[in-house]
């Protein structure tokens, strides 16, 4: 196994994942709000900031799948589909990370296809220099450089989803140090918040 290196601490997680919510409590006041967690990576972040949600909301689940180890398969497959109807309602839905953004897109478009009143895209980090399609988020927790990351959900082959923070896989000296970068970078994103 390579070195593992922390990128963000919880407390920091937890302090974003709180202007995350003022952000979406904002914008959803009096409304009533579908929340949908994309299953597994996303459900510990879906866990702390549904429960900083003001407005009425339902939780669904869906999961989708593209990676086999740290790499994309290309093929996107629907393995926990939606059980209730979306039609005419807010749906916001929450997951871990966009880095190419295909799984994203396709989930959104998916989703769009059941005709909801709005649906707007939450997610925790934001592979940006990853990006093959135009891809956006609603709302961001961190961007972050092309580093593979586990921890808090995020996974590898299904290991280190309970690992607190976010941490990086080293392979090198020079992943070494975009790490120690992206952690002043990280810091900045919170202030700026």
């Amino acid at each position: 196994m390579n070195n593992i290196e922390n990128l963000i601490s919880n407390e920091t997680l937890q302090k974003r994942i709180n202007q995350l919510a003022d952000e979406i409590n904002n914008d959803y006041k009096g409304k009533d709000l579908i929340v949908v967690c994309v299953l597994k990576g996303a459900f510990y972040f879906f866990s702390d900031l549904t429960r900083k949600l003001t407005s009425n909301i339902q939780l669904e689940f869906m999961r989708v799948s593209s990676y086999e180890g740290e790499n994309t398969t290309g093929k996107i497959k629907v393995k926990l589909d939606l059980d209730c109807s979306i039609e005419g309602k807010d749906v916001l839905i929450v997951d871990d990370i966009i880095d190419s953004g295909f799984t994203t897109s396709f989930l959104m478009k998916h989703l769009a296809s059941k005709n909801p009143k709005t649906i707007k895209l939450c997610v925790l980090l934001d592979k940006l220099e990853k990006r093959k399609n135009d891809m956006k988020a609603d709302y961001v927790g961190f961007t972050i450089s092309n580093h593979f990351v586990i921890g808090y959900g995020l996974d590898l082959d299904e290991k280190y989803r309970n690992i607190p923070e976010i941490s990086c896989i080293i392979k090198d000296k020079n992943e070494e140090e975009k790490v120690k970068k992206d952690k002043d970078i990280i810091i900045k994103q919170l202030k700026n918040h």
